[in-house]
């Protein structure tokens, strides 16, 4: 349903995002995740025909995104970070609107709000003035406007964002029953988040794709090893980079490490010796699967871990 093929967009000489290539099958629930100013918007404001690409071509359910722009427009649903209300309008009149701007025809308009109302929590909320909404109740207008004309693909910038935790809940699981009849794009930095609704993730840093996969495949057989030393911080780390079962290492604190293992390699004896023979204590050395969050460390801070020695 989503297929991107080197996509680069410049700002004058700032490459925001350089050969961005991926795809999203139709009904899968993709999590887009990196750092700020990575390029996870910029690829969504590409993608939904916001602002052309300098560069590269892509295809929403069958639809070049520079060929076909009021096609792909009419098969996407998009909900930027920031949701665009009109203040002053009623949700019902707001989601009116949209439905005209969108082509739907005049006789089903007031059908598909009322769908739209339901499908997103909003029908008792129908006839209050956007600008006295809470920011859940933003959020789900945000998301119904999205829905209007029931695209086949929802394209969802940060949905959750400023939300409480009960609000937060809430439109988790509304994105989870979307999955069912939709394909969806989400953004977030809600690592949870994406481990209880994607099926996939895409990590993007620097402007390029640094990983994608399930998250079965991306933690593979590599475990993480969580220790606590005493004494010299750079004697452990020096210590650590001789281990040759280790993939890469970081601190966490004055005394704290936390290493990946080479796939299959149980590394606990080789890092005790190698601590030992410099000198440097073990107080505790514990191992553990990789989490998402691990994953998303590891794919956007090799540079930086490399310049300070922590990757092998």
């Amino acid at each position: 349903m989503i297929v991107a093929n080197g996509l680069t967009k410049y700002y004058g000489q700032f490459a925001a995002i350089e050969q961005v290539d991926f795809s999203v099958e139709k009904g899968e629930i993709i999590g887009f995740l990196g750092p700020n100013g990575a390029g996870k918007t910029t690829t969504m404001r590409v993608l939904t025909g916001f602002t052309p690409p300098s560069r590269g071509t892509a295809e929403i359910a069958g639809y070049d995104i520079t060929k076909d722009p009021v096609e792909v427009k009419r098969r996407v649903g998009y909900l930027p970070e920031s949701v665009p209300l009109y203040d002053e309008m009623l949700v019902c009149s707001f989601l009116s609107y949209v439905a005209e701007v969108k082509g739907v025809a005049s006789g089903q308009r007031r059908l598909e709000v009322e769908r739209v109302m339901e499908r997103c929590g909003l029908s008792h909320m129908s006839h209050r003035v956007l600008r006295n909404l809470s920011k859940g109740y933003r959020q789900r207008v945000g998301l119904a406007q999205a829905l209007i004309g029931n695209p086949p693909v929802l394209i969802l910038d940060e949905p959750t964002v400023g939300l409480d935790p009960q609000q937060i809940i809430e439109i988790r699981q509304m994105i989870k029953e979307l999955g069912a009849d939709h394909t969806v794009l989400l953004s977030t930095h809600i690592l949870p988040e994406v481990t209880m609704v994607c099926q996939r993730v895409l990590i993007i840093n620097k402007g390029r794709i640094v990983a994608q996969d399930t998250m079965q495949n991306l933690a593979g057989a590599n475990s993480v090893i969580e220790l606590e030393v005493s004494g010299e911080t750079s004697a452990a780390a020096a210590a650590l980079e001789k281990v040759g079962e280790l993939v890469s290492f970081s601190s966490e604190g004055a005394t704290r490490f936390t290493a990946v293992a080479k796939e299959g390699c149980e590394p606990g004896p080789a890092v005790t010796k190698a601590l030992i023979e410099a000198g440097v204590g073990v107080v505790s050395l514990r191992r553990r699967t990789q989490t998402l969050e691990d994953i998303f460390l590891r794919s956007i801070s090799g540079d930086e871990a490399a310049n300070a020695g922590g990757a092998k």
